[in-house]
């Protein structure tokens, strides 16, 4: 039977010290990047494979994250979790995933498990803001995109990016405007609509006045689509001309719904997201949405939670506006229909 490689191993295939590939093991980020890409080519190469259950003996913890999202099947989650999984390996751990289905006690319930099993640190993508634990101080915890308890938060800037979205409506023309906000019990959710709430508000103050109604809905494609269908019932003179949903999911579904009712995107509708999901530059018109860089926020959520002391305040990353073909100039009357396209299929030329 071959021999298993050893620490030594590696040190020597990558012509490092034993010292410097147990700092890499346990993702120290001190390491030089060179240093540490030599020796996870070694590690690569020699089909290492460390100890976990005696390294945890000797640490009281194992080279593993746990994660928590609310939704899985939420495609800005599994992109998120991607991303975090990505950002765990490059330091030399791997990632246990858990989905709280939205449920507080599921998530804490997923918390205590990994607890259990001596993770490095927990990351978690709360259900609610009533949710968080008493936890041990020895296990760092890191709140990512939705607050968790009490603990440091790593996010994107919600209130920046939603005035990005009231900015971009506002400058088309659109003065009846519909918010589909998130759920209330995310500090997500209210940052999101209070920020776009403020700028009509302001918009309305120094110029034109914006006729604004606010509807509330998970952060999911049936609200979205059930949410904008009642809107969207309307006559034309009473219907908003423009929406701007909390998330892509939702503004996917209102697309369904004008589609359905068949009003023209964006000639006599303009849709709006949150998120840029992959999804979002699929469907047909393609989506204007606000991209969180969730690949900036995965390493910046890893590298706290790996820190030595762990980071312990918020850190905020600006969202950017992407602009694609479901907004367009508010419509002005007697302006020709045209018949909408399918919510997927060929993207526009």
């Amino acid at each position: 039977m071959a021999k298993m490689p050893t620490v030594k191993d590696v040190a020597e295939y990558a012509g490092v010290s034993v010292g410097t590939v147990s700092r890499v093991l346990s993702g120290e980020a001190a390491v030089k990047p060179m240093l540490r890409e030599r020796v996870n080519d070694a590690i690569s190469a020699l089909g290492y494979r460390p100890n976990v259950t005696a390294r945890a003996l000797r640490t009281s913890r194992t080279d593993v994250i746990g994660l928590v999202v609310p939704d899985i099947t939420n495609p800005f989650f599994a992109q998120l979790a991607a991303s975090i999984e990505r950002a765990a390996l490059e330091c030399g751990h791997s990632l246990m995933l858990a989905s709280s289905h939205n449920d507080s006690e599921a998530e804490q319930s997923h918390v205590s498990a990994f607890l259990d099993r001596s993770v490095r640190g927990i990351i978690v993508v709360a259900s609610s803001d009533g949710s968080g634990l008493d936890l041990p101080a020895s296990v760092p915890v890191i709140s990512l995109d939705r607050r968790f308890g009490i603990f440091p938060l790593v996010s994107t800037n919600h209130a920046q990016a939603a005035t990005l979205i009231a900015d971009h409506l506002y400058g088309l023309g659109h003065r009846r405007i519909a918010y589909i906000a998130g759920p209330t019990d995310t500090e997500a959710g209210r940052i999101r609509k209070e920020a776009f709430v403020s700028r009509m508000d302001g918009f309305g103050k120094t110029g034109e006045p914006v006729e604004l109604e606010i509807a509330h809905g998970r952060f999911d494609y049936e609200s979205g689509e059930r949410i904008a269908r009642e809107l969207l019932s309307r006559p034309p003179q009473s219907r908003p001309t423009a929406i701007a949903a909390a998330s892509d999911q939702q503004a996917i579904g209102a697309l369904r719904a004008a589609r359905d009712l068949k009003i023209d995107v964006p000639r006599k509708l303009s849709v709006t997201g949150f998120d840029d999901i992959s999804l979002a530059n699929l469907v047909v018109p393609r989506l204007t949405t606000i991209r969180q860089p969730a690949d900036m926020l995965a390493r910046r959520a890893v590298s706290l939670l790996l820190e030595e002391p762990p980071g312990k305040g918020d850190e905020m990353v600006d969202g950017s506006l992407i602009v694609r073909g479901s907004s367009g100039p508010c419509p002005q009357p007697g302006a020709p229909a045209r018949k909408p396209e399918s919510i997927l299929g060929k993207p526009d030329a």
